[in-house]
């Protein structure tokens, strides 16, 4: 299939307006993404204390239609495509047949077609390997990557952000979901998003209004205090959300620690049950295969 983008060093269509703006460029996912703004520290605290705004240009859009995508899809992603309805969004793996993980997707149900999101670095391996398993089925993959363009709200002030400048209240959204809006009169597709649990939104426009829209949100989030942040920022950010993530596991833990050594032994009891069960069950297959 015919792949549009070359394999020269990918880089965010941002890239001169924020060098402008004294932003220090690095390689993130593969593409030359925002280091900082300026100030990263600063940066983390509008993330952590009222709203960031982030260039998420470092991903691949692949559109797939036809009346066999859904089980087309299903048969390969390791998530239930299935059941995944109009306007919502899961996410899977896509692995080889030795079980091999290939790439991280986010597929998006609309009621004419499925929108696969990955990472751009792997676009045009994963592009082969998806196209290669469309023998019977009718589906069409269309690579849709330069059409596409992603902007983000995080932190505390996102989602009254998201609805002062769309109309679109995300606390009231499901994780994941797409719903279209507009900023500002740009048409924008806005899921939302909730890193660290706290709501927020992507925004999915196409490429020629990207300036326009990152300029109308950059302005929205400084005048809540907060603006535009890099991913040195970002990185960081993500490390303290795992970080309270483990936390929250590691309390779990300790209360599971007061089972007693009963329950213990009917876990492992049953454990083994379900063990010898499952080695019978292939010898009487062995058996009635012979």
């Amino acid at each position: 299939m015919e792949t549009p983008l070359t394999k020269e060093t990918l880089e965010t269509p941002l890239a001169a307006l924020h060098r402008s703006a004294g932003a220090k460029m690095g390689m993130w996912f593969g593409c030359a993404l925002p280091d900082y703004f300026g100030d990263a520290a600063a940066e983390y605290r509008n993330a952590r204390e009222t709203v960031a705004l982030i260039d998420k240009n470092y991903r691949a859009y692949l559109s797939f239609t036809g009346p066999d995508r859904v089980r087309y899809l299903n048969a390969i992603l390791t998530n239930n495509i299935k059941d995944l309805r109009a306007g919502h969004g899961i996410v899977s793996l896509l692995l080889n047949p030795q079980g091999h993980i290939l790439a991280e997707i986010e597929t998006y149900a609309f009621a004419d077609r499925l929108l696969c999101v990955s990472y751009a670095m792997i676009r045009e391996r994963l592009i082969e390997a998806l196209d290669k398993y469309i023998i019977m089925d009718d589906v069409t993959l269309t690579d849709e990557t330069a059409r596409y363009r992603t902007l983000a709200l995080e932190g505390p002030k996102a989602a009254a952000l998201v609805q002062e400048v769309s109309g679109a209240d995300v606390t009231k959204y499901e994780e994941l979901s797409s719903h279209r809006g507009a900023v500002s009169s740009i048409p924008c597709l806005i899921v939302k998003r909730s890193p660290g649990g706290v709501p927020g939104a992507e925004f999915v426009a196409e490429s020629e209004k990207l300036a326009e829209l990152w300029q109308v949100l950059s302005d929205a989030a400084r005048w809540h205090g907060g603006g535009p942040m890099g991913y040195t920022a970002l990185s960081a950010l993500r490390l303290a959300q795992g970080a309270r993530a483990r936390r929250g596991l590691a309390t779990i833990s300790a209360r599971s620690r007061f089972r007693t050594r009963r329950d213990c032994r009917t876990a492992t009891s049953a454990t083994r049950r379900a063990a010898i069960r499952g080695r019978k069950l292939s010898s009487e297959c062995a058996r009635a295969g012979r």
